[in-house]
């Protein structure tokens, strides 16, 4: 049994990590590209879902097992809404999404970063339940491209540099020095509890 620690401000004090990155957690993913003509989104959804197995609520700790059976225990912290309404037999489900879209842009600005963040919890005296989620803007530099690697190296606003790897050389042919690139990228984490099942 593995037992993690978080405090977040959803239902259950989740973070993304700990479903999305937790080999052990039995998620279910799915990954899309869409191109259009001036740059490309890729957008991933990771899913999970267990049943409550035990419950303290002395130390606010709930145990999960996922279907394929392997159990997890989760510290809930007090800012999660309704933890006298979890009981053992509920079904938690754990989405956690991102996407991150990359264009050219035809004017030049200022490199720039923003981000903005969101929080929903569950109504007073409901399951468990809410998402967390925040939205990052860069506007870099392009500072380099090398196509023999397939590589483009942009700069951001802080004078930090990444290289990106560009599959289609089609695209790649588009993008030269001195260009700029726009950056969106957005997560989100969405918990809900649904009651047990009666036999």
């Amino acid at each position: 049994m593995k037992r993690v620690s978080l405090v977040v401000l959803s239902c259950l004090a989740l973070s993304a990590s700990a479903f999305a990155a937790d080999p052990t957690a039995d998620p279910q993913a799915d990954v899309s590209v869409v191109r259009n003509p001036d740059g490309a989104t890729v957008q991933g959804v990771a899913k999970v879902t267990a049943t409550i197995v035990g419950i303290d609520p002395a130390t606010r700790t709930v145990t999960l097992k996922t279907n394929a059976g392997k159990v997890m225990e989760l510290e809930v912290t007090n800012e999660a809404r309704n933890f006298d309404q979890l009981a053992v037999g509920d079904v938690v489900t754990a989405q956690y999404r991102e996407s991150l879209t990359l264009s050219l842009l035809d004017k030049k600005t200022q490199p720039s970063r923003s981000e903005s963040d969101s929080a929903e919890r569950a109504a007073p005296g409901a399951k468990p339940g809410g998402e967390v989620g925040r939205e990052v803007t860069i506007i870099a530099d392009v500072i380099a491209v090398d196509r023999h690697a397939k590589t483009v190296t942009l700069r951001g606003p802080r004078g930090e540099t990444v290289d990106l790897h560009v599959q289609d050389p089609e695209r790649l042919k588009r993008v030269k020095k001195g260009d700029q690139v726009k950056a969106v990228y957005t997560e989100a984490f969405a918990i809900s509890v649904e009651p047990a099942m009666t036999k």
